[in-house]
This record gives C-alpha cells, structure tokens and sequence, in this order.
C-alpha cells in the first residue's frame, strides 16, 4: 500500500501503531457512550467542556472543514491528534460512514479513564 501525500496541515498525525490504540479507544469510547461524532459535535463537545480529547481524519476534503478544531483545542488544553483514514475512524465510531472527527467525552466514573490519559499523554508528545 503507497503511503499517500498528507496534507502538511493534518498535524500532529500519528503513526501506525498510534492510529490502531486511539481507533481502539474510541470503539470503547463509543461502547461506553462517551463519544460525539462529526465535526458539529465535537466543535459542541469543546465548546461545553466535554471533551478528552479530538479525533480528526486528514483525509477529510477539503480539510478546512474541521481546521477550527485545533484551535478551539489549543484554545480549551484539549489534546488533538489526525489519523490517515477517515473509513477506519468511521467504522471505530461504529457507523457505516466516513467520519472526519470525534470526540471523546469526559464521564468521571468512567473505566477508560486510565486509558484515556494514557492516550493523552501520548498525543501531547507528538506535538513536542
């Protein structure tokens, strides 16, 4: 498979191996009704204060359609990260649609609390 050209401003996007925990964790998320789906919804999420962090896909086209998102994320201290493939975030948020963002939501007694910072953790080292 030829790694195609991403656009420069999808940053910071994370690797392959990356790619798999963060669809991994928004499955739970989804699993967990912790998740928003789609660039509106996870703009709201931000906005309210609900998000743990901001999925977006750089293959959405044009791309300026969710780039407000990281601003609004430097904006609230909110980790953001890009994955390749808006199908695969799709399918991890669990609908047959292409998704071009998510967002993962705060639930205090929530069991992927660990997980979820873990993955922040990870995300805020990629933007160093």
């Amino acid at each position: 498979m030829a790694e195609e050209a991403v656009n420069p401003k999808a940053y910071p996007l994370a690797n392959s191996q990356l790619t798999v925990t963060i669809l991994d964790l928004v499955q739970q998320a989804m699993n967990y009704k912790q998740l928003k789906k789609g660039a509106n919804e996870s703009t709201k999420a931000l906005n309210r204060g609900l998000a743990e962090f901001i999925v977006m896909s750089a293959d959405a086209d044009p791309l300026e359609i969710l780039l407000h998102l990281p601003l609004l994320c430097e904006d609230k201290n909110v980790p953001y990260v890009f994955v390749r493939s808006k199908q695969a975030l799709g399918r991890a948020c669990g609908v047959s649609r292409a998704v071009i963002a998510c967002a993962v939501t705060i639930n205090e007694g929530s069991q992927l609390k660990p997980q979820i910072q873990a993955l922040q953790q990870n995300i805020e080292k990629l933007l160093i």
